[in-house]
């Protein structure tokens, strides 16, 4: 059973979680408004990734016992001047949620919440895969400048990729694996 602590802070990383999908799917929407449907594409995966993350959560939360407890999900922000700055936002969001999942690490060892720990790995592993592709995007966009034909082309390639997470979480998230 998890300590009050962890529970909160799980419940907490829950809404961090659904914030980081709200966040993509804002960025998505403004990439459809400018006519780049594949860097929408990418973003509105990384929001199903997102809710995917929140729902792993949600659903430990209540196998361990404790309370799922869900707050207000704060308003992301609605404008950006350029795709550059949407993914230096998104490198810099996935920090933030990495150093929280760390932190949330660090207070399972704290507590001997083994396995809190051994289900917050996933997490840790995760958060290498989502800054490395964020910093991948970011260094090519930096390396095109204002050359509209590679964003062209990066638009092109983002709208291949498709969502890894399943979608459908009403029977849970086994269900929704096809497990």
């Amino acid at each position: 059973m998890i300590t009050a602590n962890v529970e909160k802070a799980l419940n907490e990383q829950i809404n961090k979680e659904m914030y980081s999908a709200y966040l993509y799917m804002s960025m998505s929407a403004q990439c459809g408004e400018m006519g780049l449907k594949g860097i929408a594409v990418w973003f509105m995966a990384q929001y199903h990734e997102e809710m995917f993350h929140a729902m792993k959560i949600y659903e430990y939360v209540a196998r361990q016992g404790a309370k799922v407890r869900l707050g207000a999900i704060e308003q992301p922000q609605q404008d950006y001047s350029s795709v550059l700055e949407m993914y230096e936002k998104t490198l810099d969001h996935e920090k933030v949620v990495t150093k929280s999942i760390n932190d949330l690490m660090d207070l399972a060892i704290e507590h001997k919440d083994h396995a809190t720990q051994a289900f917050l790995t996933w997490y840790v592993t995760e958060q290498v895969e989502e800054e490395e592709s964020a910093t991948d995007i970011l260094q090519r966009l930096k390396l095109m400048g204002d050359n509209t034909g590679g964003l062209y082309l990066l638009d092109k390639e983002l709208g291949t990729r498709v969502v890894n997470a399943p979608v459908n979480f009403s029977q849970g998230l086994e269900a929704a694996a096809g497990a």
